[in-house]
């Protein structure tokens, strides 16, 4: 009999793609801890024997990196190193198919919605009672809460409808639950996520609910933070921004993907919305929140684009000098509507038109933080790096956004709140002093 046979299983989860995706890897992580086994996130060691590779199919670059990381662990398993290796997530649903077919080599694959089928075959039981319960992979003072699966919305080059289905709410009352349990272990800041958080209650309450939830939520006691990602333009709940307005816990801070700024362009994307009513509310939206702090995410190169597009685009971000950004340049992406015309702008066009924006908006946001200089901020602190210690403001989500640095002969507490004085400015960070 081989000695590896012999070992006792310890699984491995490894999490790519969205922030979506580690809240359904916790989730796994969870039921796997409930059932009694050994269960790493992110392992660095070689000691798992089990691999679970949580897959993002969004565009192409992440489906490589998928396919890339299933790859390197099928080596592993030739190797010896590990046993078993299985994989869910986006890809893994979208392409189940042909992933069988290319990469035998893997023990299972499985969908989105698969979860009892991927415990069963781990000889793990669905545990009814550990939903709403989370163990956490990022550090314990914030986490992401996912408050509906799915999307409804007909956006022409968005592949997500295939992968995770139509728009599903989850309950008020279910994601109180989980959010006073996680508030209960340590978390001061929520991040509410879906793919459409506006969305939010059409289905179980028929009407836009997502600002009663905010409000549940704002009365938790000891949540101090509560963030708002991936809200959609046309049609937004304009209740919403009066509750922001209401609650201090609430952050003044809202990621709204807009994907462009000509109006030609968003027709054929099938956004439901022009230039002049997504300008109309963005003014709107600063007008009720003064000081909100606007994200967006603009892709370079749809089928179509023009040259005279993509300047419509540019003194777009140049008028509305968003506090944040990030360019996607055009996936064409099998089985959604833009896949049905020619992908007609070449690769190094769409690279050259997202690096003007991003050179746009370094100054844009150079100058933005210069103006925070001498001002004084409450930062939620996350780590020790390098000398300092790297925080946020309200203004900021972890991982994408600008963060605030304190020399470390300062002494503060990870995952605690202080407050810094900015002394200096850079295009994406802060740096400052600890003040009483």
């Amino acid at each position: 009999m081989k000695t590896k046979t012999l070992r006792k299983n310890k699984v491995n989860i490894v999490t790519l793609g969205c922030s979506k995706n580690l809240v359904d890897s916790e989730v796994i992580y969870t039921q796997l801890k409930g059932n009694g086994m050994n269960v790493t996130h992110e392992s660095k060691k070689d000691d798992a024997n089990v691999v679970i590779v949580n897959t993002c199919g969004f565009i192409d670059n992440a489906k490589q990196e998928s396919i890339d990381t299933i790859l390197r662990y099928v080596d592993a398993k030739e190797s010896g190193i590990i046993d078993k290796l299985y994989v869910t997530g986006c890809l893994s649903h979208r392409y189940k198919d042909e992933l069988e077919a290319e990469i035998p080599a893997v023990d299972a694959f499985f969908g989105t919605n698969e979860l009892p089928r991927l415990l069963k075959t781990l000889k793990a039981d669905y545990k009814h009672e550990l939903i709403g319960e989370r163990l956490l992979t990022t550090p314990t003072h914030y986490a992401y809460l996912k408050i509906a699966e799915g999307c409804d919305r007909p956006c022409s080059f968005c592949a997500i409808p295939l992968m995770r289905g139509g728009h599903v709410s989850r309950s008020i009352e279910d994601l109180v639950v989980e959010a006073k349990s996680l508030v209960k272990r340590g978390t001061k800041e929520l991040i509410l996520i879906a793919q459409d958080l506006t969305y939010y209650g059409l289905d179980i309450y028929k009407k836009r609910n997502l600002s009663e939830l905010l409000e549940q939520f704002a009365d938790i006691e000891g949540l101090d933070w509560i963030r708002l990602q991936y809200a959609y333009p046309a049609g937004f709940p304009m209740d919403v921004l009066d509750t922001m307005a209401k609650y201090p816990n609430i952050c003044k801070y809202l990621d709204m993907p807009l994907q462009s700024g000509s109006t030609e362009v968003l027709k054929r994307m099938r956004r439901g919305i022009t230039r002049e009513k997504t300008e109309d509310l963005i003014n709107a939206i600063r007008d009720k929140v003064p000081e909100i702090a606007l994200r967006t995410t603009l892709i370079s190169g749809h089928p179509g684009e023009t040259e005279a597009d993509f300047e419509e685009t540019y003194q777009f971000v140049e008028k509305m000098r968003f506090d944040r950004l990030g360019v996607f340049t055009y996936s064409h992406e099998d089985d959604t509507h833009s896949h049905s015309f020619e992908d007609d702008v070449p690769a190094e066009v769409k690279q050259e038109r997202a690096d003007e924006i991003m050179a746009l908006q370094q100054d844009i946001s150079m100058e933005l933080n210069q103006n925070r200089i001498g001002n004084t901020y409450k930062v939620l602190f996350d780590r020790k790096e390098g000398g300092y210690f790297i925080g946020r403001t309200q203004f900021d989500s972890p991982e994408v956004d600008n963060e605030v640095l304190v020399p470390a002969t300062q002494y503060v507490r990870l995952g605690d709140f202080a407050n810094v004085k900015v002394n200096r400015a850079e295009e994406f960070d802060l740096y400052g002093e600890v003040v009483a």
